[in-house]
């Protein structure tokens, strides 16, 4: 069976046709622009290939609570020609087939848990962090919801004292998203993060700030395994400060089989940037 997987991003659409084994069949790339003009491409990709149902992971806030009256909406986001629109219901019309929507980062974190390192593993935590910072949250088996989504991005994390950056946040002064996101980044330090490799005073401070994020979800959440991925995650040295640091900030609370093998608990992403859409199909397998 063929399914329809869309990866709904800020600055890009990727669809793609997806079998139930998981092979990706095609894909295409359609920038985001408003609904007016992006909707009509994807659902022209997709009509008369018969698909079964689609799966969508979209950039949020989204709310994904079925019944809920703005249920496949995209809620209060800074992309204005997308606030209050509902992507299920234009693509339920257009296409005349069902439609499951989640975040974008559950979607990861689904894809992982179907087809890469996650698999098997109950409780998993998907960090993207890139333009944003977003986590995708399993619990049991079962991605989760509750009220709306998760919005870790925004936990509240203690700044460096001789930090002089400011948070890029416009709601928070010193959340995970406004210190450590690629915009962080490159606010604090005048270049992007790919132009720092070899500056290792940026990824002091970064690893820093992504193990202050990771310590309030394993606190809080007890994830049997953290998968990092996103663009700042490219820069692979990340990895092994992170780890280091926290197990630092962690200072032994926690006595745990998977804490002592830092090396397979935090990872990086494993689905060479397909996770995102690997678990949009799934999305649509399990509508």
């Amino acid at each position: 069976m063929l399914y329809g997987a869309i990866e709904a991003g800020g600055t890009k659409m990727v669809v793609a046709l997806v079998e139930d084994t998981g092979e990706i069949k095609d894909k295409v790339v359609i920038p985001t622009s408003t609904p007016e003009e992006t909707m009509p491409q994807i659902i022209g990709y997709l009509k008369g290939k018969d698909i079964k149902a689609v799966g969508v992971g979209s950039f949020g806030p989204v709310d994904v609570v079925k019944g809920s009256p703005t249920y496949g909406c995209i809620m209060n986001t800074p992309k204005l020609a997308w606030k209050n629109y509902n992507l299920v219901e234009a693509l339920e019309t257009g296409l005349g087939v069902p439609v499951s929507l989640d975040t974008d980062v559950n979607a990861a974190c689904l894809g992982e848990m179907t087809y890469g390192c996650a698999k098997g593993i109950g409780n998993v935590i998907y960090v993207t962090i890139g333009t944003g910072i977003g986590a995708g949250i399993a619990v049991e088996g079962k991605l989760l919801h509750g009220m709306m989504h998760p919005e870790a991005g925004h936990i509240l994390i203690t700044k460096r004292l001789a930090d002089r950056g400011q948070s890029v946040c416009p709601y928070h002064d010193s959340c995970f998203e406004g210190l450590a996101s690629g915009p962080s980044i490159e606010a604090r330090w005048g270049k992007k993060a790919y132009e720092l490799v070899d500056n290792q005073i940026v990824w002091e401070l970064e690893s820093e700030y992504i193990a202050k994020g990771l310590m309030n979800m394993i606190l809080t959440l007890s994830p049997q395994k953290i998968i990092l991925g996103g663009g700042v995650m490219h820069q692979e040295q990340l990895f092994p400060l992170i780890r280091e640091k926290v197990a630092e900030v962690l200072n032994h609370y926690y006595d745990t089989r998977e804490l002592a093998d830092m090396d397979t608990y935090i990872v990086p992403a494993s689905l060479n940037d397909n996770q995102g859409i690997l678990g949009a199909a799934v999305l649509a397998m399990n509508v």
